[in-house]
């Protein structure tokens, strides 16, 4: 969702994440509010504004009828949410782990087909050869090859040895765990796991260069870009392998935008809490 800032347009991270999960909001159980909470909540002609702690909304709220609490929580009971650029690269490293995900179904489903396959070549095998035969028969006879395309590429995979197939499903099937153990990593937000993505994405990059000299698809020219896009993501937004800071920056970005600190510089005045005509 779009926001602004210095005058520029730019996407609330907070926001997207306060639309999807709702407002974090603390002390709305609390029977009253104490100096120390204006921070948090404050009372105004009736009504309580809390403050959002992930996106600085100010939600206007009736006092509870049946308050739990003395007072809001301390600041040492309140665990604060992610927001700015590490709720954003949360974000990001997720979509990462769900293209991930679609690999590990994609590669999962063409492993368990090659395993298959050999289990039972000599029937599938008799299979597929009735197939290209019924097909060159229908489109013209012997003069139509049916050694190029989707059907070229089905009669060198039948015709491959058992030992290359287990070969191939055994590759096919490494790969998968791998992008798993990415995905998961990845949707935890584990270091290790930008590392690891990183140099299987990078190692690929040549063999899909390599695909696009021989036949340029749509499909094949979206994963190069998706997988580009992943590395340059990687190397310079997550500061890899020392790049712009490092590790020591990222987490100098981490105290910057997150705890109290960032929370007290982004709360307004008492006096600005309320515009004229009621709006926060």
């Amino acid at each position: 969702m779009p926001g602004r800032r210095d005058g520029r347009f730019h996407l609330r991270y907070e926001l997207l994440g306060c639309g999807v999960n709702g407002h974090v909001l603390v002390g709305t159980d609390a029977a009253g509010i104490r100096p120390e909470d204006q921070l948090v909540v404050r009372e105004l002609e009736g009504l309580r504004w809390y403050r959002c702690l992930r996106c600085d909304s100010w939600v206007p709220m009736a006092p509870p009828t049946e308050p739990g609490r003395a007072h809001p929580p301390d600041r040492g009971e309140i665990e604060l949410p992610l927001r700015g650029r590490p709720l954003r690269d949360r974000y990001v490293l997720r979509l990462i782990a769900l293209d991930r995900a679609f690999h590990v179904v994609v590669l999962g489903a063409l492993a368990v087909a090659i395993f298959v396959f050999v289990t039972h070549r000599t029937q599938l095998q008799q299979a597929v050869y009735r197939i290209l035969a019924d097909f060159q028969g229908g489109v013209g006879g012997p003069a139509h090859d049916i050694h190029r395309g989707f059907l070229g590429e089905l009669d060198k995979v039948v015709s491959l040895r058992p030992a290359a197939l287990e070969v191939a499903g055994a590759f096919v099937a490494a790969y998968a765990l791998l992008e798993a153990v990415e995905m998961v990593g990845l949707w935890y937000g584990r270091r290790w796991a930008e590392y690891l993505t990183f140099v299987a994405t990078t190692a690929l990059l040549p063999l899909e260069v390599y695909e696009l000299t021989t036949r340029i698809t749509a499909l094949k020219v979206v994963a190069l870009l998706v997988n580009i896009a992943i590395v340059v993501y990687l190397l310079l937004a997550k500061r890899l392998f020392g790049l712009r800071g490092g590790e020591a920056a990222q987490v100098a970005v981490r105290q910057q935008e997150l705890g109290w600190g960032a929370i007290e510089r982004a709360t307004p005045p008492m006096a600005g809490l309320v515009k004229p005509g009621g709006v926060p």
